[in-house]
C-alpha cells in the first residue's frame, strides 16, 4: 500500500489545500504504480503544533516561518 505522510505547521493549510495534497499525491502514486494503487493509497496530513519544528538545533515558530516567506509586492 503506498503511503505518504506530510507534516505541516498547524493552521497553515485550508481544508481545500489539504484535500489537494491528498488528491495530487494519490494521482502521483497512480501515475507511478498504475491504477491498482488508487484504492490502496493512504495520505496523511499531520499538523505540527507551533514550536514543534526545528532546524539546525533551533526551534522554529509560525511567526519565524512567516517572516521568511517573501511578500509579493509586484501587484500593488
Amino acid at each position: 500500500m503506498p503511503f505518504a505522510n506530510f507534516k505541516v505547521p498547524e493552521k497553515t493549510l485550508t481544508p481545500q489545500q489539504k484535500e489537494e495534497i491528498v488528491t495530487r499525491t494519490t494521482e502521483l502514486y497512480v501515475e507511478i504504480y498504475g491504477e491498482r494503487a488508487r484504492n490502496n493509497t493512504m495520505v496523511l496530513v499531520e499538523e505540527v503544533a507551533d514550536g514543534g519544528w526545528g532546524i539546525s538545533g533551533n526551534v522554529l515558530t509560525l511567526a519565524m516561518l512567516s517572516e521568511a516567506i517573501p511578500t509579493d509586492t509586484s501587484n500593488t
